[in-house]
């Protein structure tokens, strides 16, 4: 029994947690950055739709994540608290509502991709191309569904090897057919951007099915098809507890951001492109600190569960304290190389130069994202979710979106004024989450519940003897 306790112990280590996912992140990065470079091959438009498309994807799973990040936390805490089968419970019915959710999503995208595109502004040239690149891969958003909350559930065990081999595999497949279908190799017909639309629909399906297969082994007791007609009306509730402003908070950046792109189509196609490049380099410099920041999550709402807040309150510094050195040395990277590596996307003159400024502004804008990467997810950990929905709710609006259209699209002073709202944001909500967990108020709630489980326990024991 103590090497069984032991064994699990370790596997919420926070590095064991950590190397997973930064792999899986950073081959996700390499394939998407070379996915980025084959579509460039298309034409630069062809770049700018499937930036633009892959934001508003990005703001539809919103409407999942409510219940699929939410299920991720509770999942941590009841398998810190040794509740093994409501773990087990709470990802069964978080699998079928997110999925429900997909289904509905990829109707509508399939239904209706003309007036969604219209209706955020893309530009006029762009339309036709999203017309074949939206209904095809917005059709796949019930795989979309299926992935997230699949492979949060699994890492959420402990087991974040799991996702990220299957992540890897979706991409190398994803990547062979883009090329086969671009450049019509392998006997692939040449479809440009409708070869990569449906590789990327292909891929998905095939990861799905193989996450799918692991999470019926992922808890204690394996799943059986029949056990998908369990739902728990209690454990559903406190999913949604944690999870809606969860849901709240990630909307709030996803359509922030789809606003943001927005402002940005209204300034040019050249604009749009610059920001869809850029967002390709800038995942370089967070990644090892998104995987530890959420390494960290895993770990701390682990340790919640299981009353060890001490040890949780660390957890978060020691994230940050690994992180920050990262993505500042990683931004510095990207300043001194990234010209060269932004010329193997385009040759256009006006879109590198545009990439030159932000790479620099990106040295700013890197350390404050980080903070609120650590921090923010601690604090949604131990269900502190209302906090960060709010603060979300009032500096993405206000700072990021508000001021960017005022100063980059209103006064004309464009995508560098647009850059430095998204700068301001990061920073103050990184230090409002700062200042929330050092008050450890989350934390002291726990400790007391704690305390009184005890008192009340040898109360019973002093009346039983």
């Amino acid at each position: 029994m103590m090497k069984s306790k032991g064994n699990k112990s370790n596997k919420f280590n926070l590095w064991l947690l950590a190397w997973p996912i930064f792999i899986e992140q950073f081959l996700q990065f390499l394939l998407g950055s070379v996915d980025t470079l084959m579509v460039s091959r298309i034409s630069d438009n062809a770049v700018a739709v499937v930036g633009f498309s892959n934001q508003l994807f990005n703001a539809l799973t919103t409407l999942f994540a409510t219940v699929a990040s939410g299920a991720g936390i509770v999942i941590a805490q009841k398998i810190g608290s040794r509740q093994e089968e409501d773990a087990r419970t709470v990802g069964i019915i978080s699998f079928n509502v997110t999925a429900a959710i997909g289904l509905v999503l990829s109707v509508l995208l399939i239904a209706f991709p003309h007036p969604i595109a219209k209706m955020l502004q893309l530009p006029d040239e762009l339309l036709p191309l999203a017309d074949v690149y939206i209904p095809i891969v917005g059709g796949g958003m019930i795989l979309i569904a299926a992935i997230a909350v699949l492979g949060t559930a699994i890492r959420n065990t402990g087991n974040t090897k799991g996702p990220m081999l299957i992540a890897v595999g979706m991409n190398v497949i994803h990547i062979v057919m883009n090329y086969g279908f671009i450049f019509g190799a392998y006997g692939f017909p040449q479809l440009g951007l409708t070869g990569v639309a449906i590789s990327t629909v292909t891929s998905r399906l095939i990861a799905t099915i193989v996450l799918f297969v692991l999470f019926l082994s992922t808890f204690q007791r394996k799943i059986k098809l029949s056990d998908f007609r369990i739902f728990d009306r209690r454990l559903f509730k406190e999913v949604l507890e944690i999870g809606w402003p969860l849901g709240v908070n990630s909307a709030n950046w996803v359509f922030s951001q789809l606003a943001i792109f927005s402002f940005l189509a209204m300034l040019g196609s050249k604009e749009l492109a610059a920001r869809t490049y850029m967002n390709t380099l800038e995942s370089f410099c967070f990644l090892l600190g998104f995987s530890l920041a959420l390494a960290a999550q895993i770990q701390i709402a682990h340790l919640y569960g299981a009353g060890k807040t001490r040890e949780a309150y660390r957890s978060a510094y020691k994230a940050l304290a690994v992180g920050l050195p990262l993505v500042a040395v990683n931004a510095s990277i990207l300043v001194i190389f990234g010209k060269n590596v932004l010329s193997l996307f385009t040759q256009d003159a006006d879109i590198l130069t545009l990439c030159v400024t932000l790479l620099w502004m990106n040295l700013m804008l890197q350390p404050g994202k980080m903070v609120n990467m650590a921090l923010g997810n601690s604090l949604n950990a131990i269900g502190d979710t209302r906090y960060t929905m709010k603060i979300s709710l009032i500096f993405m609006w206000v700072v990021a979106t508000g001021c960017s259209y005022v100063l980059g699209v209103t006064l004309g002073w464009g995508i560098i004024a647009i850059y430095s709202c998204m700068i301001a944001d990061e920073y103050i909500r990184g230090v409002l989450s700062y200042v929330r967990w050092r008050g450890r108020k989350y934390l002291r709630m726990k400790e007391d519940e704690m305390q009184k489980e005890q008192e009340q326990c040898a109360a019973e024991v002093s009346l039983a003897l």
